[in-house]
């Protein structure tokens, strides 16, 4: 994405709590097993009764996680106690969680072996993500990094002629300040950190772009952003006719090209070199035909006019969030990505995916339904402990589990076991 000078520097001063270039680069760089033995996977899917359901609740009790109610072994939560997450309540609706790994992620927030939970009803999509995540893993883990973070929110103002339009646009960037200031009233975990103008004719839409923590902060750009309304009613010099407090110009909700090319959430990369031998035995192909046909791949999303190409990074997302208590809605955004597989001179398979619009957060919203605390306990990434830590560490295991559900289907597409695999693993038996 094209960056601005006060958004390279922020990131930059960011990277630099680690300290050097050369360190950053360590802490990205493969861990062998040599280096820090992979602990013990998942115990595998074999059993898919009451047994092998309890083998794996142990074997995360024994990782210091309890899951009592994702194992349906306390009763329901209490309905007052879902104020602010669901009206006209009338009971839960269960998605089946799984959980895979370990997966191995060398990033700057997130760096560790990871079990995940995956909440999903499609058969096959589990155990697919849990082969991509013991590849990579085995590969030495997937780097991840996330860089510019900011979610937005677009007022927009109709005035009676371009003049006026154009006038209050100059003013209004001049108040950036004061607007910072007025944020800050309605909110302790955000940040007022840009604002844009854009001016349609009469038009003006006004996109005031927010750093929000920890929490995934969709509500908290609305409230700041109508406080910021408040304040510019009060003192223009140039009245509006009508004004409307977002004006579908922030990317909410939706695949935009604004975003992907800006960011809208977290911006997010993540990459694992992939050796031969470990293709050719963990996914029964090639470094060379994953590359033919990611090109393949590739020519035809272009053509289908899609944002960004990727294979199906939208089901690892959506089942994580299902799982951790994320806006599910926001997967619309939070899908669009790249995704490269190539072959490297030394003949082995470079796998790369940039996620430009990840929503997501550890706070707020519901994360605080009991379910999705303990799944987010899982992965360590429950609550906050340092401003925004939390959710860009949970925004680097997001992108390495998505990398890792990329690297195994489109190794099951050229082995020939797309179809098998869900045939053995997405069809009840008769």
């Amino acid at each position: 994405m094209p960056l601005s000078k006060g958004q390279a520097a922020a990131i930059a001063l960011r990277l630099r709590r680690l300290g050097s270039i050369a360190d950053l680069a360590a802490r990205l760089a493969p861990t062998p097993e040599s280096a820090r033995p992979i602990p013990p996977e998942v115990p595998a899917v074999k059993d898919p009764g009451a047994t092998g359901r309890d083998e794996r609740l142990e074997f995360l009790r024994a990782r210091g996680v309890e899951m009592p109610h994702v194992a349906g072994r306390l009763p329901q939560v209490d309905p007052t106690n879902l104020r602010g997450n669901i009206e006209q309540f009338i009971g839960m609706t269960q998605i089946p969680t799984g959980v895979i790994g370990p997966l191995r992620v060398n990033g700057f927030h997130a760096h560790g072996d990871f079990y995940v939970p995956l909440a999903t009803s499609e058969g096959a999509l589990v155990a697919s993500y849990h082969r991509g995540a013991r590849l990579a893993t085995r590969a030495g883990g997937v780097a991840a990094l996330v860089t510019t973070e900011q979610v937005q929110r677009a007022p927009g103002f109709v005035f009676k002629t371009l003049a006026e339009a154009s006038m209050f646009a100059a003013w209004a960037i001049g108040r950036f300040e004061r607007f910072r200031e007025v944020a800050a009233t309605r909110t302790s975990q955000g940040t007022l950190i840009d604002l844009l103008a854009h001016v349609e004719s009469n038009h003006v839409y006004l996109i005031f772009a927010y750093h929000t923590g920890d929490a995934a902060g969709q509500n908290m750009v609305t409230f700041c952003t109508s406080a910021i309304c408040d304040e510019i009613l009060a003192t223009t010099p140039i009245r509006p006719v009508s004004w409307f407090l977002e004006a579908n110009m922030s990317g909410d909700k939706k695949a935009t090209v604004l975003s992907f090319l800006h960011t809208r959430g977290r911006h997010v990369m993540a990459e694992v070199t992939l050796p031969r031998k470990l293709v050719e035995r963990g996914l029964h192909t090639t470094p060379e035909r994953m590359s033919e046909y990611w090109r393949m791949s590739f020519v035809g999303g272009s053509q289908t006019g899609s944002i960004g190409v990727s294979g199906h990074v939208a089901n690892g997302i959506a089942a994580l969030f299902l799982a951790c208590g994320q806006d599910l809605a926001c997967v619309s955004e939070c899908s669009v990505g790249i995704t490269r597989l190539e072959l490297t001179p030394s003949g082995d398979l470079y796998c790369g995916l940039t996620l430009p619009n990840l929503i997501i957060g550890t706070v707020g919203g519901g994360t605080k339904l009991p379910t999705a605390r303990e799944c987010l306990r899982i992965m360590h990434c429950e609550g906050s402990i340092q401003d925004g830590e939390q959710a860009a560490k949970l925004a680097e295991i997001c992108a390495a589990v998505a990398l890792a559900g990329e690297i195994s289907i489109v190794g099951a597409i050229c082995a020939g076991d797309f179809a098998r695999a869900h045939e053995r693993l997405g069809r009840h038996p008769a």
